[in-house]
């Protein structure tokens, strides 16, 4: 089960999840406490992009369709 589905929607592409402050404690599977469930959500999903396993690759354009964006 993904206790952070609902947040990958909220992931952005530059690695970043926007959560709030309440103070909610919760652990992850290892055991490590966080403030909140976003907040260990934002680490977890943080580290599975950077694995390239993560929503920011998923969501990335192939290179031929990069290519045809224009940039203002």
């Amino acid at each position: 089960q993904d206790d952070c589905s609902e947040f990958r929607s909220q992931f952005e592409a530059g690695g970043r999840l926007s959560c709030t402050r309440e103070n909610a404690p919760v652990r992850d599977a290892s055991g490590k406490q966080h403030t909140n469930k976003c907040l260990m959500c934002a680490e977890k999903l943080k580290k599975e992009a950077q694995r390239g396993g993560g929503t920011v690759q998923r969501n990335k354009l192939p290179a031929s369709e990069r290519t045809r964006q224009v940039r203002c």
